[in-house]
Formats: C-alpha cells, sequence, structure tokens
C-alpha cells in the first residue's frame, strides 16, 4: 500500500512537472518574438514556361489556394512574388505558378523557402512614392513609411476624385507578429483611392524598432503604445481624423490602442484584416491544434497573465488576457470596425469577429473562404479593396461624433 501510494505520488509529480514543462513552453513560445523563419517549404524547380518563369513547389494547404503571394528564401534576404496557379498535378503533388517578380537573390539556386502574405518588399515595388520617416517611440526612434494617396498608382484615371481628399486623414498601419511594415503595403490601393495619407509603423520586438526591455510580446498591452506615438506624430503633421488598420495581434493592438490612447477621440475607424479578438480563444485553439492537453493550455495562460508566470515567460510584465477579450468587453467598445476575416484561418479563428459583429452594431463583419490567415487581400484584393473602399466613404460621409444630419438623433450615439 505504501509502495503503491508513493509510486502514484511520484508519477503524480513527474506528470504534473511534465504538464507545468510543457505549459510553460508553450507561453514562452507565444510571447516571444521569432528571429528565424524555418524554410518549411520545398522549391522543386523553376522552369521557363511561356510568358516567363514558373516555380514548381508541393502541393500545401498554402500553395493551391488561388491569388498573388510571396516565396521568401536565402534566409528571408530575397522575395518572389507568385503569381495565380497555372498548374495543377495532384498525382504528382506539384502546384505550377508563375514567377511575378524577384526582389534580390535568385530563386533557380533556392532549394527551400516560406510561403508569406507579403507580397512587395517597400512601397516603391507596388508603384508607390514614399518617405522614410522616423517616429519616436518609448523606446527609441522608430522607421515608418509615410505615403502619400496616388490614385493614379493604384490604378485611378488622372481625373480620379478620391472620395476622402483634402480631408487630412492619416490611416496608420500595424502589421501582426512575426511580421513587419511590409504587411500594410497592400493596403496601399484602398488608401490612395480613398484619398489619405497611410503610415506603416515599425513596433517594438519586429526587428525594425527598439526591442522591448524584456525582449517579449506584450501582445497588444504595450505595443499599443508604440501606435499611439505613430499617432501623436500623424496629429503633428496635419492630420485631423485617424483610422487603424491592424492584420492578426496588430488587430489587437489597434483594439488596445482606440481604447487607452489619450488620442482616442481622433480615431474614427478600424479596418482589421484577421485580428486576434479574444486572446484567450486564440490560445485555446493553438493548443488544440499542437494537441496540447486543454489543462495544459489553460496552465500556459495563466503563466502569460499572472505575474508568477514571469519567470517562465520572461515578461517583465503580466499580460491581461481578459482585457483583450473583446467578446466579454463588445458593449465597451466605442470604434466604427471593419473586420475582413476568412471562416478558414488556421491561425486566429474567425468565430470572435463574427460574434463581435453580432453583439456590437458599430462592427461590420466582411468573411472570405479559402484564404487561411490574413491572405485576404492576397487571394482577392478587387474584393479586399472593394470592402475597405466602399465601408470607410459610407462611414466619412456620416456626422462626425456630435454632430447629425437635419432631423436624425446623431448617427455615432
Amino acid at each position: 500500500m505504501t509502495l503503491g501510494v508513493g509510486t502514484g505520488l511520484a508519477a503524480g509529480m513527474t506528470l504534473a512537472a511534465g504538464a507545468s514543462g510543457l505549459a510553460g513552453y508553450f507561453a514562452r513560445t507565444v510571447v516571444t518574438p521569432v528571429r528565424e523563419r524555418a524554410e518549411d517549404l520545398e522549391i522543386l524547380a523553376v522552369t521557363r514556361g511561356p510568358e516567363g518563369d514558373e516555380v514548381i513547389l508541393p502541393i500545401t494547404a498554402e500553395t493551391v489556394v488561388d491569388g498573388t503571394y510571396g516565396l521568401f528564401f536565402h534566409g528571408g534576404r530575397s522575395l518572389a512574388r507568385i503569381g495565380p496557379i497555372s498548374a495543377l498535378e495532384p498525382k504528382g503533388g506539384t502546384v505550377t505558378r508563375p514567377v511575378e517578380k524577384v526582389y534580390g537573390g535568385d530563386l533557380r539556386t533556392a532549394v527551400r523557402g516560406w510561403w508569406t502574405s507579403v507580397v512587395y518588399l517597400n512601397p516603391a515595388h507596388a508603384g508607390f512614392e514614399s518617405e522614410e520617416v522616423v517616429i519616436t517611440l518609448p523606446g527609441g526612434p522608430s522607421p515608418a513609411w509615410h505615403v502619400k494617396p496616388q490614385p493614379i498608382a493604384a490604378g485611378f484615371d488622372a481625373d480620379y476624385e478620391p472620395p476622402l481628399a483634402g480631408r487630412n486623414i492619416w490611416a496608420i498601419g500595424v502589421h501582426g507578429r512575426g511580421s513587419n511594415r511590409t504587411e500594410g503595403i497592400r493596403a496601399l490601393n484602398a488608401t490612395s483611392a480613398l484619398g489619405v495619407d497611410t503610415l506603416l509603423i515599425s513596433y517594438r520586438n519586429d526587428g525594425e524598432a527598439p526591442a522591448a526591455a524584456d525582449g517579449r510580446y506584450g501582445l497588444g498591452v504595450t505595443e499599443w503604445e508604440d501606435v499611439e506615438a505613430a499617432i501623436e506624430y500623424a496629429l503633428a503633421q496635419g492630420a485631423e481624423d485617424i483610422m487603424l488598420f491592424g492584420w492578426s495581434m496588430g488587430g489587437a493592438i489597434s483594439l488596445q490602442t482606440a481604447d487607452r490612447s489619450r488620442y482616442a477621440e481622433y480615431i474614427r475607424a478600424l479596418v482589421l484584416t484577421g485580428p486576434v479578438i479574444d486572446w484567450m480563444d486564440v490560445l485555446a485553439y493553438q493548443a488544440r491544434a499542437n494537441r496540447i492537453p486543454n489543462i495544459v493550455g489553460k496552465m500556459g495562460q495563466w503563466f502569460i497573465s499572472n505575474p508568477g508566470g514571469r519567470r517562465v515567460t520572461g515578461l517583465a510584465a503580466p499580460v491581461d488576457l481578459q482585457a483583450m477579450n473583446w467578446i466579454d468587453r463588445a458593449e465597451q467598445l466605442r470604434d466604427h470596425v471593419l473586420i475582413l476575416h476568412s471562416v478558414d484561418d488556421n491561425i486566429v479563428p474567425y468565430g470572435p469577429s463574427r460574434d463581435l459583429a453580432r453583439k456590437n452594431p458599430k462592427v461590420s463583419f466582411v468573411s472570405f473562404a479559402q484564404a487561411r490567415h490574413v491572405k485576404e487581400w492576397n487571394h482577392d484584393p478587387q474584393r479586399w479593396d472593394s470592402a475597405v473602399i466602399d465601408w470607410v466613404s459610407d462611414l466619412f460621409s456620416r456626422p462626425a461624433p456630435g454632430q447629425s444630419r437635419p432631423g436624425e438623433p446623431g448617427y455615432f450615439a
């Protein structure tokens, strides 16, 4: 009996220690920036097609989705812009796609890379002139691109009149976890069509801006201060209204900015693509996707959100996950929000985005299919652009907060 109890206790302690260790690893992974990406996609061949080079890739859940994407190679130093599918060979397990452009390096010498939503390395590659500016963040100076509206570059005629031209409205692009300001270049067609200035920013721990003192992501509860600095910069340049464009974790950051910033009154709209609406939902989903037991996943959340977990995560302060649960806080959301989210997002489930729109009438939800994570524009750029342009144009045609049309009780009330 004594031996049995002792053995059971020892086994239980071993199991508990293993669960704690796995939970700690899970928690650290969530808050630790990735400095080197795994080249997890084999590049089988580059051949000469009827209209230029084509790349042959293995069939994966990502490579068989039509649209325009990026393929980083040579350790991320080079990028190829890859066009829509030209041939699919299910029996051979390969897909062929045109190589539209290569930025640096020789794709023919590459054997591995990684698939990405990034298709340009700077605004000039997308046809837009930009100015490199410096924004003073709490941690120090950080680079950003300021892009003035250029309807011609966006494909419009010279006589096209953007609906928001001359209104001193600025869009600020907030990229997602593990990405950088290149992610927001895809929005430039829409923002130029609207006639607004665009500021594509860097923030702490993204490899361009100064790192946080603890070198950890705050998942939005710290990074919003960097977005606030960008708003301050835009206001100093003459901006009168601000729109925040956020992708993935950039959505969580944008929501925190609108909630906490002393410049919140200037924020008129949020345009969020594949956003994190509820971190606890995302973490639970990721635990299941990685076959981590539910109790271990919850323990990982505890490590992130409680002072006692700081030794494990390396965070300078715990992250208040509940403060970023906008499903529970739906009634507290003051701003008008457009969410564009694919129903098959494999990183950030779309359910909270849909539910937030159901709970708060200020939130509009546009669903995509097959786009997976933050590739809605890549899969269907015309639909993404049109949804953004139409929604923003309609929003800014309404009276400003505190005003109303004759006979109306105040649209923003």
